[in-house]
C-alpha cells in the first residue's frame, strides 16, 4: 500500500471500505497494449471523483511510458 492508502486506513472502517471499493472501480488503460489496472493497484485513491483525467504512467505489461486514460469501470463486485 502507498503512503496515502496507509493514511486512509486510519479513517473509520466504513469510510475506508467505501473509499477502497470506489477506487478499485476506477481503471487506467494503456494506449499501446490495452492493459488495464485499477487506480488502487497503482497506489492511488480516487474517491467521490468525477471526470476522466489522463496520467503519464509506465505500463507494467508492455513497459512503455505513455498516457493512460482513467475511467470509471466498476467490476462485477463494484458499484453500479
Amino acid at each position: 500500500m502507498s503512503f496515502f492508502q496507509r493514511l486512509a486506513a486510519r479513517l473509520p472502517s466504513r469510510w475506508y471500505a467505501s473509499m477502497r471499493e470506489e477506487t478499485e472501480g476506477w481503471k487506467t488503460g494503456c494506449a499501446q497494449c490495452g492493459h488495464q489496472r485499477s487506480v488502487w493497484d497503482w497506489g492511488g485513491i480516487r474517491w467521490k471523483a468525477k471526470g476522466s483525467p489522463r496520467w503519464r504512467l509506465r505500463c507494467p505489461a508492455c513497459g512503455q511510458s505513455n498516457w493512460h486514460k482513467v475511467e470509471w469501470r466498476p467490476g462485477p463486485t463494484g458499484l453500479a
